[in-house]
Parts: structure tokens; C-alpha cells; sequence
């Protein structure tokens, strides 16, 4: 009987041992099952908690970079608007006396046109009239000069009709076709802007040439 009894012993400690083992690795596999669960949990949330925190770098990008934008259009606004403003403190010195030339032309004219009609009645050099309408001409004419006004004086030039304004055509075999035989009126520049045009005629070549 004791043989008996030592072997149900044992049988009995053998079986009480292995719910015990069992038991341990039961418990070990939901720890593994935790580990894995908390990993693959945690990639999700860092994930997330980087694109939160790019996109609001991302905003403040752009909003940077809309500002250098119109900073940059602003600047060069006011760029244009000083380079214009410098224009027209340029234009201002350079024609304003554009309006005062215009209304002097008929004056300066009126004394070309009486040296000429006293050198045509033969008036003598040294006549105190003539001397003094000279005088007052070319008084006119510096002044002009100084203030940047060129008289334009095209006999024997070829017509241009940027200065030129032709009165009429006249065959002229001796000159060159399109080329200005008389000077009716002498056109005045100021600087590079046409004030007057000159008033001439114009050759042209004889018929059936």
C-alpha cells in the first residue's frame, strides 16, 4: 500500500505542477501581446502629433513668404514712383520754358525778317538801324542757345518729315530729288522736342526725268 500511496503522490504532485507551469506562460503571452500593442499604438500617435506640428510651420511659411512678397512689390512701387517723380522734376527744367520760346518765335521772326528786308533795300552796314535790329537778334539767339534751343535751318538737306514741314514740291533739275530748295520759316528745338517745324519747299525731279 505505501508503494501505492508514494505513486499516487508523485501523480498528484505532477499534476499539480502543470496548471502551475501553465498558468506562467499564459501570463507571459498577454505581456508580449501588451508590448506589441503599445507600439504599434505609439507610431500612429507620433505620426500624428508631427504632421500637427508641421502644418503650422507650414502656414507661417507661406504667411512669410506672402509678406516678402509685397514687401518686395511695395519696394519696387515706390521705386517706380520715385524714378517717375525724378522724370518729371527733369521735364519740368528742361521744357519749361517751352510755352515762353513758342510765344518769342514771332518776335525773333519779325526781326530776322526786317535784317533781311533792310539787306535786300541795299542798307548800308554801318546804318544804326540795322546794327540795332542785329543786335537784338542775336541777343535772342543766345539766349536761346543758353536755354538748350537749337534753330534749325535746312537748305540744301534732304527733307525729313520729322522736322520738316513742306509747303510744296517744285521740279528742280539742279538739286537732288527730295531736298529742301527754300527756307520759308526756320524751325526752333528745344533739347530733343520739336517746337516748330521748319516751313520749306521741296525739290523734286522734272517730269518724264
Amino acid at each position: 500500500m505505501a508503494t501505492y500511496y508514494g505513486e499516487e503522490f508523485n501523480m498528484t504532485n505532477s499534476n499539480e505542477t502543470s496548471p502551475e507551469h501553465s498558468e506562467d506562460q499564459a501570463e507571459i503571452a498577454p505581456s508580449e501581446t501588451q508590448g506589441s500593442e503599445d507600439s504599434a499604438l505609439q507610431e500612429p500617435l507620433e505620426t500624428l502629433i508631427d504632421a500637427e506640428a508641421v502644418d503650422p510651420l507650414l502656414d507661417l511659411q507661406a504667411e512669410a513668404d506672402k509678406a516678402r512678397d509685397q514687401a518686395l512689390r511695395a519696394e519696387a512701387e515706390m521705386q517706380n514712383l520715385r524714378k517717375r517723380a525724378e522724370r518729371d522734376v527733369q521735364n519740368a527744367h528742361k521744357f519749361g520754358v517751352e510755352r515762353l520760346i513758342q510765344n518769342l518765335l514771332p518776335v525773333l521772326d519779325s526781326l530776322e525778317k526786317a535784317i533781311e528786308t533792310s539787306l535786300q533795300a541795299e542798307t548800308p552796314e554801318d546804318d544804326p538801324q540795322l546794327e540795332g535790329l542785329k543786335l537784338c537778334f542775336k541777343l535772342f539767339t543766345d539766349v536761346f542757345e543758353k536755354e538748350g534751343v537749337q534753330m534749325l535751318d535746312p537748305l540744301g538737306q534732304a527733307f525729313d518729315p520729322n522736322v520738316h514741314e513742306a509747303l510744296s514740291l517744285i521740279e528742280n533739275p539742279d538739286m537732288e530729288p527730295n531736298s529742301v530748295m527754300a527756307v520759308i520759316q526756320k524751325g526752333y528745338r528745344l533739347h530733343e522736342r520739336l517746337v516748330r517745324p521748319a516751313m520749306v519747299i521741296v525739290s523734286k525731279p522734272p517730269a518724264g526725268a
